[in-house]
């Protein structure tokens, strides 16, 4: 059966015959959908980010309780096994730790412009929303960091979108989360630096189909939805478990303090 528009989904939603919903929206229409599965008990599989607005958050946290528990967000980096080394891993010595992240935005899709793109609105788009994975992960492998500074390059086309974000995180360990745009080369690494090891991962290197961690992480929601255990991941992430890393994106986006301007035709 074919929906289209917001009605025409919660329509179908509360026709009943559902076991669950994915829901990979803008992020401003999420709120309604995710109530009205909540309503009806049916949980939900939400494409990162949950909210990009501390108040957007604080009410799908809210509508979505009954069925937090079996439902998921899209952070499926979670699943990489760099990252699962590291969560298994003891970081207690870590004094300083950075991910980065760049890639060329014009490369990502065939027959695809940015200018056309969710991307490249002023409410909700941008690299620090687009790319909230290295700031999850960061917020997952250090509970303690806390937010100093968010620093954003723009661009004159598009007002208000960061092209390239810097992220400064305090706490007991220096830590940085960047991410870009414009990079002609892709990079993704993570660094960590302690008083008795050093890890330097570059997640690029790693013989992974990326297909594989969407994979897992849709299979740990289909046992959720089953009553059946899910495979163990050390940080799943079901939507119960996501509140911290999710209120570090809302807060780092309304932090972004844009410190220069881009004026060329690219992107």
């Amino acid at each position: 059966m074919r929906v289209s528009g917001l009605d025409g989904a919660l329509a179908r939603i509360a026709a009943g015959g559902l076991a669950g919903v994915v829901v990979a929206t803008a992020t401003q229409v999420r709120l309604p959908l995710i109530a009205g599965c909540a309503a009806e008990g049916l949980p939900v599989y939400v494409e990162k980010p949950l909210a990009f607005e501390v108040a957007e958050l604080a009410a799908i946290e809210a509508v979505a309780a009954p069925v937090a528990a079996r439902s998921m967000l899209g952070l499926m980096m979670r699943y990489h096994p760099a990252f699962r080394e590291l969560a298994g891993a003891d970081l207690g010595g870590t004094y300083r730790f950075s991910f980065d992240i760049g890639h060329d935005v014009t490369l990502w899709r065939a027959n695809w412009r940015f200018a056309d793109s969710y991307a490249a609105r002023a409410a909700g788009g941008g690299v620090l929303l687009d790319l909230c994975h290295e700031l999850d992960m960061a917020a997952c492998l250090f509970p303690a960091a806390t937010l100093d500074a968010v620093e954003s390059i723009g661009h004159r086309r598009y007002p208000g979108v960061d092209m390239a974000t810097r992220i400064s995180l305090g706490g007991n360990a220096l830590g940085s989360v960047s991410m870009d745009y414009l990079s002609p080369v892709s990079t993704r690494r993570i660094d960590i630096a302690g008083t008795d090891v050093r890890r330097v991962v570059d997640l690029l290197a790693w013989p992974l189909e990326r297909n594989q961690m969407f994979l897992a992480v849709m299979r740990d929601w289909l046992a959720l939805i089953e009553g059946q255990p899910a495979s163990g991941v050390e940080h799943p992430p079901r939507l119960d478990l996501v509140g911290r890393s999710c209120r570090m994106v809302v807060d780092a986006y309304a932090a972004r303090h844009f410190v220069g301007e881009l004026t060329g035709e690219k992107p």
